[in-house]
C-alpha cells in the first residue's frame, strides 16, 4: 500500500494534484494552513497505487509519496 505524506503549510489550493490522480484519492480539504489556502487532504488513501503523478505535477513540493 502506497501513502501520501501532505505539508499543508506549502499548499495554495491550485487543484492539480487533485485533477491528475487516478484514483481520486486527493480534495481539497476544509481546513486553512497559516497563509489562508484550503489545502489538499487525502481521502480513501488505502486506494493510492503510488503512480506519483500528484507529487510530479505539485509546483509547490508539497506532496510526498511513499511505497
Amino acid at each position: 500500500m502506497a501513502k501520501v505524506e501532505i505539508h499543508s503549510e506549502r499548499c495554495k489550493s491550485c487543484g492539480l494534484c487533485v485533477e491528475i490522480c487516478p484514483k481520486k484519492v486527493l480534495n481539497i480539504g476544509t481546513k486553512t494552513n497559516p497563509k489562508g489556502y484550503y489545502f489538499v487532504e487525502t481521502i480513501e488513501s488505502e486506494n493510492c497505487i503510488g503512480c506519483a503523478l500528484c507529487g510530479m505535477v505539485c509546483p509547490d513540493i508539497v506532496l510526498e509519496i511513499y511505497k
